[in-house]
C-alpha cells in the first residue's frame, strides 16, 4: 500500500537518497572545544538535516552567496543553523556526499 499517494516515483526515489557526511580537517577539534550538550545537538542535527535533501532550503538551511571559505569548495556553500552555532557545508550531489 502506498502511504504517500501525492508523490511521484521520481520524488520518492530522490527522498530515499541518502548522503554520506564527511568531516573536514579541524572540525573534530572545533567540536571537541564545545560542551558535550552542544556537541551532541550539532551532530544530531547534521545527521537529521544533511543526510537527506541537504540542498533543500529550510528555516535552518540556506545557501551562502558570495562566501569564499578557507577550503576547496564547489558553489554554493551552505549553512546549517543549530541554535547559536553555524555549520558550513558543501554538497557533491553526483557522489551523494556532504562535506562539513
Amino acid at each position: 500500500m502506498d502511504t504517500e499517494p501525492n508523490r511521484s516515483a521520481t520524488q520518492k526515489a530522490k527522498f530515499l537518497d541518502m548522503f554520506t557526511v564527511e568531516y573536514s580537517e579541524g572540525v573534530l577539534g572545533d567540536l571537541a572545544d564545545l560542551r558535550a550538550f552542544d556537541r551532541k545537538a550539532i551532530l544530531d542535527q547534521i545527521e537529521v538535516q544533511l543526510t537527506h535533501q541537504p540542498t533543500q532550503e529550510t528555516r535552518n538551511k540556506k545557501r551562502l552567496v558570495g562566501l569564499i571559505p578557507p577550503w576547496e569548495h564547489v558553489e554554493p556553500v551552505w549553512e546549517l543553523r543549530v541554535g547559536e552555532f553555524r555549520v558550513f557545508y558543501d554538497v557533491n550531489e553526483d557522489e551523494s556526499r556532504v562535506i562539513v
